[in-house]
């Protein structure tokens, strides 16, 4: 695994700063782009990607990647079913347990302003192979994440009308009819999502921009029209509902919800002063988006016409907006979920491009020359963009075989970067035992995000929460994951698809091992050069 030497960094591609103070990036006043570039140099990487976005367009990479409307309208009915009201509390349980993640990767997007965030963390804090996992993990997860995120257009579309029900008639994900329709939707949004990451990156944060503004206030307006319709008090969420182990479940949807806030540092490369910007865009994207997904489903809770007819179960809070608020602004609301969606597929599309060519860049792919090869005129590298859309079309085929295939793609996705994290937070808890990890400041002195003397509690909670819903998502439920029967190999997906991973990793490093074209055991890359 290489990495460029810092003698070999090659000068900056033209300044897009105009342009993009123009689009609205709120770039700061101060030039830096200068300091920017140095700082990568410092870990021997080339400027390549233009670095164009600001403080806003750093915090909806993290939320857009979140998006509150996607995934609550997509797990909603799911958590209910299984927890009934109850299932409220795993909301605040699993955005308690995200921001002690976060607060760590915080740290270290203050410390490692580089793409491929989790891959170059792990690597840093551990060695090579160890980090190689961690980002080869991540990146298939990313992947699983897009095809997931596609799939929501499902909940919505045919929804605000009929005609988007293009295959049968029933518009429930887990039926054959909605399952096949999901499929055939979320290619044609990948389709799209992948001419956009193709696009100058401009142009991409402008769109994910104009959509997180958009989505903000339609989630805003959603849960207070919702509360001005409420006919219950919120004591109506420490009643009915399963036991533990129901909530356990339940708590899937909150657990798929809150995931991506790392994308503030996945984009560290084209942001301005990112040492700055990526902790705090990291820790507010996420606490922003569990707030308004806590208080969304509250609301729900509160105004649905009925608890116990079974329809909060099956067709979730599509059917609390036009039973609750009318067809027509019901309708106009789910509008502005379906661009939600759109845009929450583009921005994970776009943060698991970063993770390719990170790696690539360092050789520690196939076909790394493509993968990591840049559009001087665009700023983005335009052969990940390609592989990602593809690889998640690929993977919504699996919706046409069976209706199962959206609950095992959903989890897969979750474990995964739940596992990646803990590839994270595991060494730089260990990093912390031996040694308090160094404070880290700007090139004038000043200090940088840091946890301080917090840093190893907040560090050894994120580790323990980060396995502990692992081991939860993963679990081979029969009742969640072939409620069906007979779909052994949808109970078992996680695991298998996870197994699979590994093995075709392994067996790719093996390979190269053996021609001596990767980095040898317990490699690290070096720290920045002053």
């Amino acid at each position: 695994m290489t990495a460029t030497a810092p003698s070999e960094v090659r000068s900056d591609p033209p300044d897009h700063g105009t342009a993009a103070d123009a689009a609205g990036t709120d770039a700061p006043g101060t030039d830096t782009a200068g300091t920017d570039t140095a700082g990568l140099a410092g870990f021997g990487y080339r400027q390549e990607l233009h670095r164009s976005l600001g403080r806003y367009a750093s915090f909806a990479a993290g939320f857009s990647f979140i998006s509150v409307l996607t995934t609550v309208f997509q797990f909603f009915a799911f958590g209910y079913s299984f927890g009934g009201p109850r299932f409220f509390w795993t909301w605040p349980a699993v955005l308690i347990g995200q921001l002690l993640v976060a607060a760590c990767f915080a740290e270290l997007a203050a410390r490692y302003p580089i793409s491929g965030a989790v891959y170059q963390w792990s690597t840093r804090l551990s060695n090579a192979v160890f980090g190689w996992y961690a980002g080869w993990i991540m990146v298939i997860g990313q992947v699983v994440v897009v095809a997931a995120a596609a799939l929501a257009l499902q909940v919505v579309l045919p929804a605000v009308w009929s005609g988007f029900q293009l295959i049968g008639t029933d518009t429930s994900p887990v039926s054959s009819d909605g399952a096949a329709n999901a499929a055939l939707l979320g290619i044609a949004l990948l389709v799209l999502t992948t001419v956009v990451n193709l696009l100058d990156n401009t142009v991409m944060s402008l769109v994910n921009r104009v959509g997180v503004t958009a989505e903000i206030i339609g989630a805003v307006l959603i849960v207070t029209l919702l509360f001005t319709h409420a006919d219950r008090t919120p004591s109506v969420t420490v009643h009915g509902g399963g036991g533990s182990s129901a909530l356990l479940v339940s708590s899937i949807a909150a657990a798929y919800v809150m995931i991506g806030f790392d994308s503030a540092g996945e984009m560290s490369e084209e942001t301005r002063d990112p040492q700055r910007v990526a902790p705090r865009t990291i820790l507010s994207a996420l606490a922003a988006a569990g707030a308004l997904a806590t208080l969304l489903v509250l609301a729900a809770l509160l105004a649905a016409p009925s608890l116990t007819d079974g329809r909060l179960g099956t067709e979730g809070l599509s059917y609390v907006l036009t039973s609750r608020l009318g067809d027509g602004v019901g309708r106009a609301l789910l509008c502005d979920v379906a661009v939600a969606v759109t845009v929450a597929t583009l921005a994970i599309q776009t943060s698991a491009t970063r993770m390719l060519f990170s790696m690539a860049r360092d050789r520690a792919l196939p076909f790394s020359g493509p993968l990591a090869r840049v559009s001087p005129r665009t700023g983005q590298p335009p052969a990940p963009a390609l592989v990602v859309g593809v690889l998640a079309a690929a993977l919504l085929l699996l919706n046409f075989g069976s209706p199962d295939a959206f609950l095992a793609i959903g989890t897969t996705c979750i474990v995964m970067l739940y596992l990646a994290y803990a590839m994270v937070t595991g060494p730089q808890l260990l990093r912390r035992l031996r040694s308090p990890l160094p404070p880290a400041t700007d090139p004038s002195g000043n200090p940088l995000f840091s946890l301080g003397r917090w840093g190893l509690p907040v560090n050894a909670l994120a580790l323990l929460y980060g396995l502990a819903m692992t081991v939860n998502l993963a679990w081979p439920r029969a009742t969640v994951y072939d409620p069906s029967g007979g779909h052994w190999y949808f109970q078992w997906f996680t695991l298998l698809f996870l197994l699979a991973v590994l093995l075709v990793g392994f067996l790719w490093r093996t390979l190269r091992a053996h021609r001596g074209r990767i980095a040898p055991e317990g490699a690290a890359f070096p720290e920045p050069t002053p």
